[in-house]
């Protein structure tokens, strides 16, 4: 019985105690009698939470959109379309002729830490993002005493205290503290690595690998929707195909997704695809390839044989997915282009090695000749001009965010290989940058793939405070604001119904949680947005990025709304959404 009944049952009774007093008990009876089988189930029927009404449902199946509103009550959707006659809720949202979907899922989200201080999400809530999947080679647990003392000594901007030590405890603790959006998350392979094996260079041992891949099992227990591997970084480099094998078999058991930063997406980017498949094919799990790219000038034409490889794979009966961010540059730390064996052992060894004259030099040496054995940035793009550096942890260095590395050497007047190792060694950090290396023909090529859905690859963050330190890479704020307005209504390359159910069902889909998510349907979570397709439009740019997307009007989430006309409520509904193997009271 919700509120509303329960306070109209009272008032029922005291009104029969009022005008019966004489004979209450009888009365009284008749009275409670005829509440249940009469009123109840008007109030019931006829009482909600939210009606949204005059809206164009795009549900999520792909299909033509239809007229209509949505009724939501506790949480879930009662109805679609029509509405019947007598609803009525605290708040009625008069869509005037927008569009109605339901949240999107942005499948590619580095909004873990972000979240820990400022948990209203508001970048990506004001695009319409109901759910934030993080995970991508790294995840918040499990983490030993060992690594989370070492995550909290070596925090930047944002500070917190690292309060849980498995991936379903952060996740909670999350949802505890409150978030505007739902939640959830990959276990990360080089997590579980790094658990084990520290940041060491070699194979784990037959009884190492055993308690790997127990790891992701208790992950996957607690509600990870699978396996997430970042293959370029060490020390998720160092790992073979056997041992990747062997853990993505651990999350196969329990219906997980192995999704992927490929090996390579440049020199040896057909290889590393052909690595995934083998992957999947050994294990039967389906496989999903993180912002699908052909990365450097020389590399663009790849694009054309991978995408043949996927279909042909699909047609094989494998189940290969993707997603991509809307931009022609991607953003990773300046660490990427040292080579991997001179990460080893973690930040502090690297360090060490370019203070030693010797092995600097050959880093260097390493850094300027081409090498398709490891994916190399400094080769992939054009031109040190390419590199801008947006994120460091130092005060005194803080002026140089937004400078390109060519403009940061000449100031200095050092080579640019230099400036890297000097850089990263006065600020004791990874160096957040952006690499411009992508071709605008193969985003316009990839968005038309029906096997393609969307991720952001950034944070959730907001244009104020701490966040204003550095300047990320645009996706932040307007991934899919983007997609929808630049690609979908501007160039036309996909129909807005394709591209919503490309946004919710379909990666609800690929995360195995469309049993009651990523639709417009009676009895599903009550997740959605309210936008104007005319409108929608991403703001931010390289240059300047700190800027809300615009046409957003309504976002709920879990039937609460979160936003309303364009404004943040300060609402924290936002759930822990558990992956196909969660076990309850494990």
């Amino acid at each position: 019985m919700n509120t509303n009944a329960i306070r109209t049952f009272r008032f029922f009774l005291n009104s029969f105690h009022v005008n019966f007093r004489p004979v209450p008990g009888g009365l009284t009876a008749l009275a409670i009698l005829t509440f249940l089988l009469f009123i109840l189930p008007s109030c019931d029927r006829h009482t909600h939470d939210v009606i949204i009404t005059n809206g164009l449902i795009y549900d999520g199946r792909g299909g033509s959109p239809f007229p209509g509103g949505v009724a939501v009550r506790d949480g879930r959707i009662t109805h679609v379309g029509e509405l019947p006659d007598g609803l009525s809720a605290p708040e009625m949202i008069d869509a005037g002729g927008l569009a109605v979907a339901p949240g999107f899922i942005n499948i590619l989200s580095w909004a873990n830490v972000p979240l820990l201080h400022d948990g209203r999400s508001m970048s990506n809530i004001m695009q319409g993002v109901t759910l934030e999947v993080m995970g991508e080679g790294w995840s918040m647990g499990p983490l030993s005493e060992e690594m989370a003392i070492e995550r909290e000594r070596d925090q930047g901007d944002i500070t917190y205290d690292v309060a849980w030590r498995t991936l379903g405890e952060y996740l909670e603790h999350l949802e505890e503290r409150g978030v505007s959006t739902n939640v959830a998350s990959f276990v990360g392979a080089t997590t579980v690595r790094i658990y084990i094996l520290g940041h060491e260079d070699r194979s784990p041992a037959p009884d190492e690998l055993e308690r790997m891949q127990e790891l992701v099992r208790e992950a996957m227990r607690e509600g990870a929707m699978g396996l997430g591997t970042a293959l370029i970084y060490a020390p998720a480099w160092y790992a073979g195909t056997d041992e990747l094998i062997a853990l993505a078999a651990a999350a196969a058991e329990y219906g997980g997704v192995y999704a992927t930063h490929l090996r390579s997406e440049g020199d040896r980017f057909l290889e590393a695809v052909e690595e995934m498949l083998q992957i999947a094919e050994a294990t039967g799990i389906a496989a999903h390839i993180h912002h699908l790219k052909a990365a450097g000038t020389g590399n663009w034409h790849k694009i054309d044989e991978v995408i043949e490889r996927v279909e042909q794979a699909r047609r094989d009966g494998l189940d290969v997915t993707a997603n991509m961010y809307m931009y022609t540059a991607a953003s990773t730390q300046l660490t990427a282009v040292v080579p991997p064996w001179a990460r080893e052992g973690g930040r502090r060894a690297m360090i060490e090695r370019f203070e030693n004259p010797v092995i600097r030099a050959e880093i260097i040496r390493e850094m300027e000749r081409p090498d398709p054995d490891w994916e190399n940035f400094f080769q992939m793009v054009s031109s040190p001009d390419d590199i801008t550096l947006v994120g460091f942890r130092s005060d005194e260095l803080q002026r140089f965010v937004g400078w390109s590395l060519a403009e940061i050497a000449e100031l200095r007047g050092t080579d640019p290989a230099e400036t890297v190792l000097d850089l990263i060694t006065e600020d004791n950090s990874g160096i957040s940058s952006v690499y411009h290396l992508m071709s605008e023909e193969n985003v316009e090529r990839q968005v038309q793939l029906p096997w393609m859905t969307f991720g952001s690859d950034g944070g959730s963050i907001a244009a104020e405070g701490v966040f204003l330190n550095s300047n990320p890479h645009p996706r932040a704020y307007g991934n899919f604001a983007r997609l929808l307005g630049h690609y979908v209504r501007d160039l036309g390359l996909v129909s807005l119904e394709d591209a919503v159910h490309r946004l919710t069902a379909f990666p609800a889909r690929i995360l195995g949680i469309d049993q009651d998510r990523g639709l417009l349907k009676e009895g599903f979570h009550a997740d959605l947005v309210v936008f104007d397709p005319a409108e929608i439009r991403d703001h931010a740019t390289f240059d300047d990025p700190h800027h809300y997307a615009t046409g957003v009007r309504f976002v709920l989430v879990n039937g609460v709304t979160v936003l309303r006309e364009g404004e943040h409520t300060g609402a924290m509904p936002g759930r822990f959404v558990r992956g196909p193997g969660w076990q309850a009271g494990r």
